[in-house]
């Protein structure tokens, strides 16, 4: 725990150090994530970036004025310079601006979803202490209520595969009753699985290519990739700046006026399980 205490310090995140051993972080909160990544697009649109969706590269060429994205569809777009933050398809996309020197794989985490039981609400996240590959698993509470625990870490060659496995069940629930006595016995209303883009022999990929001139690689972001992503973003304006694209003054970002759905989140990927 000290190195944790220490590293948290340095990095200027309050934490306390509690007399059972437990590490508590004040400022560490939840959110919706899907509500969160709309909340960015639509700010991004509203300050005057032009957003297209459903754009699946599939050829990046070279020409006077930089690069040429072209997509699927047919569709193409121009750029000076081209930021890759593809997730799981990030190598996808660089080999095709000629930058072959790193490679991401899948490492699934599945999730169990409860109701909150017995009447017990969940305050706060809970956490082990974390291993140089994995934060292991943990108990969460969602905005709407509901508590989570997991994940998993699987490594996996395929890229589709979204899957629950049927032994998610019994890797998860001892480790989080052991830190949620509540879950004692619980049966989890759902399940569902996220893959973390995996890099090999890399983690946390931000710079420019060395290979592909014009590309900055943001790749093999992990679990800390919605946490760290303002900081990232900003990390990766310097280096944008650093290549010789200008940016424009900052400005006050803007509420974004999101409306959340009225279904969780977690439930777009869920695999619901009978009672």
């Amino acid at each position: 725990m000290g190195a944790l205490t220490a590293n948290a310090e340095r990095n200027g995140v309050e934490v306390l150090f509690r007399r059972d051993g437990a590490l508590k972080v004040p400022g560490e909160a939840v959110t919706d994530p899907v509500a969160y990544t709309l909340g960015l697009a639509l700010a991004a649109r509203r300050h005057g970036a032009e957003l297209r969706t459903g754009f699946r590269v599939t050829a990046v060429r070279r020409d006077q004025e930089g690069f040429v994205l072209e997509s699927a569809s047919g569709e193409s777009v121009g750029s000076r310079l081209v930021v890759n933050c593809a997730g799981l398809h990030a190598d996808t996309v660089a080999r095709l601006a000629g930058d072959d020197s790193f490679e991401i794989y899948p490492r699934k985490g599945e999730f169990l979803v409860f109701e909150p039981p017995h009447g017990e609400s969940l305050e706060r996240i809970l956490l082990p202490v974390p291993t140089e590959r994995t934060k292991g698993v943990l108990v969460f509470p969602t905005v709407d209520g509901s508590v989570i625990a997991g994940p998993t870490a699987v490594d996996q060659d395929d890229k589709d595969d979204w899957s629950v496995r049927p032994a998610a069940l019994q890797e998860i629930q001892p480790q989080a009753t052991a830190m949620w006595p509540a879950l004692e016995g619980a049966e989890p209303i759902a399940a569902y699985a996220g893959l973390r883009p995996a890099g090999r022999g890399v983690n946390y990929l931000i710079e420019p290519s060395r290979l592909a001139a014009g590309l900055v690689n943001v790749a093999a972001i992990r679990s800390t990739g919605l946490s760290a992503s303002l900081g990232i973003a900003q990390y990766v304006c310097g280096l944008v700046q650093g290549l010789g694209v200008a940016l424009g003054p900052e400005q006050p970002l803007e509420p974004s006026g999101t409306q959340r759905s009225h279904v969780p989140w977690w439930r777009r990927a869920a695999e619901y399980r009978s009672r």
